[in-house]
C-alpha cells in the first residue's frame, strides 16, 4: 500500500511557468490565480544562512547583479531586481525568502514543492537547513510541502532534521540504483524528466509504494498520457494546462 498522498495533479513550475519571473511571489500570485492550488520552487542559502528562491547557482541570469549566490548575505540579496529580466513591468519584484512564500501558500490553502538546491559544496547543509525552516513554517499545517532533490546529500540532511516531511528523489536520467537509493532516503516519491516514464517504470514506483512527478511537461497531450500511464502529479511551465 501506499502511503497518504495529498498533493494535487497539476503543480506550476516556479510559480507561474514562463507567465511571470520564476519564483518571485508576483509568480506565484499569478499562477494561484490562473487555478494552480500546487506550486514547485527552488530554495538555497544566502551567506547568512536565510532559506531564499532561485534557481540558478549564480545571480546572472534572473537578477540584476552577477556572481555566486551563496556568497551574498541576504540583506544584499533582498534589494536585487529580480523582475526585469522577464520584462520592464516586473521592475519591483524581489527574491523572496521561502518564509513569504510558505505564508502565502498558507493564506491561499495551496500546497508547495520545494526543490532543494544548494550550492555548489553546501548540500548537506542546505538540505538541513531547507527543511528546519519548512518544518518551523508549517509546523501547525495538517499537509505538509514536499521536499525534492537531485541531490542525495540534501536529501539525507532533511532527512536526519525533519525525518516527518516527505522527500522525492529527483532524477534527469534514471540512475541504475535509484531503488536502493530511494529506499535509503525513505523517499515517498519519485520525481523524473518526463520522458523517462513507461508502464514498466510506473509499475515499479508503486510496487515499492511511491509516488510519481513528471517534470516539466508543457503539452497537453503528453500530459495527459502520462497521466493516463499512472503518473501521480505534474509540473508544468504552461498555465492553462490544468484546465484542459
Amino acid at each position: 500500500m501506499r502511503p497518504y498522498w495529498p498533493y494535487p495533479k497539476w503543480i506550476a513550475h516556479r510559480g507561474a511557468g514562463l507567465a511571470a519571473p520564476e519564483n518571485t511571489m508576483i509568480a506565484f500570485q499569478l499562477g494561484f490565480e490562473l487555478g494552480f492550488t500546487m506550486f514547485e520552487c527552488d530554495a538555497k542559502l544566502s551567506a547568512d544562512g536565510v532559506v531564499f528562491l532561485l534557481h540558478d547557482a549564480t545571480l546572472d541570469r534572473t537578477t540584476n547583479t552577477q556572481g555566486m549566490a551563496h556568497t551574498h548575505t541576504w540583506d544584499e540579496l533582498c534589494t536585487l531586481d529580480a523582475g526585469s529580466w522577464h520584462g520592464e513591468k516586473f521592475a519591483q519584484e524581489k527574491l523572496p525568502t521561502l518564509e513569504q512564500l510558505a505564508s502565502f501558500c498558507i493564506d491561499h490553502a495551496c500546497h508547495l514543492n520545494i526543490e532543494i538546491k544548494p550550492s555548489p559544496g553546501f548540500e548537506r547543509l542546505t538540505g538541513e537547513r531547507v527543511a528546519r525552516e519548512a518544518q518551523r513554517l508549517w509546523a501547525d499545517q495538517a499537509i505538509p510541502p514536499l521536499l525534492t532533490s537531485f541531490k542525495s546529500e540534501a536529501l539525507q540532511g532533511a532527512m536526519v532534521v525533519a525525518p516527518e516531511l516527505p522527500r522525492g528523489l529527483l532524477m534527469h536520467e534514471l540512475a541504475s540504483d535509484w531503488q536502493e537509493t530511494v529506499s535509503a532516503l525513505q523517499c515517498q516519491a519519485l520525481a523524473c524528466h518526463f520522458p523517462l516514464y513507461n508502464p514498466l517504470l510506473i509499475d515499479e514506483i508503486k510496487r515499492l509504494g511511491l509516488y510519481s512527478l513528471a517534470y516539466t511537461v508543457n503539452d497537453v497531450g503528453i500530459a495527459h498520457a502520462l497521466l493516463k500511464m499512472g503518473v501521480d502529479s505534474i509540473i508544468s511551465d504552461t498555465m492553462d494546462i490544468a484546465k484542459v
